[in-house]
């Protein structure tokens, strides 16, 4: 990796300039640079910089074998292995353009990475790899704390090409600009490398089993329904690690303190208690950092939300008819966060928060700091807040939660439907999309935090997959999940069906051996659990086996 090129473009005095060298009037870069790690740290000289623009150019020969893997933006993005004469994702389609300026596209990328829809040109953050048998190449950026770090593949013109997010960020003195290692070996040695260069402590937390209230009622829960179904687990033949509450217990998101007296009228703690008297942690669905349009937080401190740069709140996403969010560099609204953490883990005694929409904390780029500084300091005060309680991360840029949380979803919400009713963004609900994220991402399990490839659902009522598409997805979570979740009420199970959940809860997790498209939509996984070597073939896009 010692062989590369840079291209700065930055703004001194008023005037704009795109430089090549490593040094200039204006700053002196000092480089560390061998095979595997290149850091670019630059020095200004008694000026500042901004409108800032970092490219390193690294050739990389590719070979008509290979697979290429770029790790999405956050959570939900979908991104898989892929050959390196496919076709980028299209985002300016005449289609899709309209995502850029709406609150649908504000959980990606849209607003700030200019999509290239060239066959083998792809884009994602933090790591990336290239694959060819067993032999597999990997880059990643050791912090994202100077700007997230943009990996473009570049197949036909065999180069790497790694870019440093830097929109509203100004330089006056030292910076650094780019740190990038490469490792080569087999897909384990690469990622424990990686982890161990980065001195990121293996997780604490173990393997576990649980339930959610969300993909069968969604926002539709009262106390009724949960005691109904809590009751319903409480007498599987497994050991159940979690029951969580979704969204709908609160009047409106921001206002986690304010419960739906109607929905919950003996309260959170009371559900708490419920749980716990079943011998399962309490899990409870937070947004910490989102506001509703209409939520009080909203209105009565308009002064806690994040704000553009003519002062009006950023929309952050359409969900709940659209939200704000709140900005944990004002005082008040860190003091607010604080509190109700608080309340929800040591009044109300939940064991476990999961905390969703966490993109929102770099929504924008602000205080002179870079989307992945605020993302990265957000994820440090999240942990703060929390404390030793346990975290599921989601709707969050991976590499900032990386030793931050306990567990993390690391795809899409999965859908009720195989078929996605919309297939317009990367982050939206799609079964398939989260499955090539439970596979793909398979290096974090374990090193990062604990893999939540969301649910597996076998119900029959409420469901529009087959049963085959429900036992292929409980079969992938088996196989690369670290947290298996169902959201079925289980006394409406067959005896077929409750043989199935037991078998992914009492079941060993079985050690994927291999995964590969073998063509551009069949997937084959080989596998190997207590009878053998196991393969599995279908088709992501239909979820036909083969």
């Amino acid at each position: 990796m010692e062989k590369f090129k840079i291209s700065f473009e930055y703004s001194a005095n008023g005037v704009n300039y795109e430089s090549h060298q490593f040094e200039t009037d204006h700053y002196s870069m000092f480089t560390v640079a061998n095979k595997d790690h290149i850091k670019i740290t630059v020095n200004t000289k008694g000026v500042s910089l901004d409108k800032l623009k970092f490219k390193m150019t690294v050739p990389f020969n590719f070979d008509t074998n290979d697979r290429v893997f770029l790790n999405g933006y956050q959570s939900w993005t979908d991104c898989r292995e892929y050959f390196i004469d496919e076709k980028g994702v299209n985002m300016t389609s005449p289609r899709l353009a309209p995502l850029l300026f709406t609150p649908l596209g504000a959980s990606g990328d849209y607003n700030f990475k200019k999509y290239d829809s060239r066959k083998g040109v792809f884009h994602g953050y933090s790591y990336a790899y290239v694959r060819n048998g067993e032999t597999v190449n990997l880059f990643g950026s050791l912090s994202e704390r100077f700007g997230y770090t943009i990996i473009n593949t570049v197949c036909p013109e065999n180069k790497i090409v790694f870019e440093k997010e830097l929109e509203g960020v100004a330089i006056h003195g030292e910076y650094i600009l780019m740190d990038i290692v490469h490792f080569k070996g087999t897909m384990d040695e690469v990622f424990d490398k990686y982890f161990e260069v980065m001195q990121i402590e293996k997780p604490k937390a173990k393997r576990a089993n649980g339930y959610t209230t969300w993909y069968n009622y969604y926002a539709n829960i009262n106390e009724n329904i949960v005691i109904t179904d809590l009751e319903a687990l409480s007498k599987v033949d497994a050991e159940i690690d979690f029951f969580q509450i979704d969204d709908g217990f609160q009047t409106a998101v921001g206002d986690w303190l304010h419960i739906d007296s109607k929905k919950f009228p003996n309260g959170m703690k009371y559900i708490a208690d419920r749980i716990h008297e079943k011998g399962m942690k309490a899990g409870l669905w937070l947004a910490p950092l989102g506001a509703q349009y209409h939520s009080k937080v909203a209105k009565e401190h308009p002064e806690w939300l994040i704000k553009d740069k003519f002062g009006k709140p950023v929309k952050c996403g359409f969900n709940w008819n659209g939200f704000y969010a709140l900005d944990i560099q004002n005082s008040g609204a860190r003091e607010y966060i604080q509190h109700f953490f608080d309340v929800v883990l040591n009044e109300w005694g939940y064991d476990m928060v999961k905390l969703d929409f966490l993109y929102a904390a770099a929504i924008v780029p602000g205080y002179n700091k870079s989307r992945g500084q605020l993302m990265c300091e957000a994820m440090d005060f999240i942990r703060e807040c929390v404390g030793d309680k346990l975290i599921l991360g989601c709707g969050v840029p991976l590499a900032p939660a990386f030793g931050k949380v306990d567990y993390c979803r690391i795809g899409a919400d999965m859908g009720l439907e195989w078929i996605p009713k919309l297939d317009i963004q990367r982050e939206g609900v799609s079964t398939r999309a989260t499955l090539g994220n439970t596979v793909f991402r398979r290096g974090l399990d374990g090193r990062a935090f604990l893999n939540d490839p969301d649910v597996f659902l076998l119900r029959d009522d409420n469901m529009k997959m087959t049963p085959e598409q429900r036992k292929t997805v409980a079969l992938i979570n088996r196989i690369f999940g670290s947290l298996l979740f169902t959201s079925d009420n289980v006394d409406d199970y067959d005896g077929e069906k409750m043989q199935t959940l037991l078998q992914v809860f009492n079941g060993k997790k079985p050690e994927p051996i291999s995964a590969e498209f073998v063509t551009n939509d069949l997937l084959e996984i080989v596998y190997m659990d207590e009878n053998g070597n196991q393969r599995l073939c279908f088709n992501i896009k239909t979820g036909e086996i083969y």
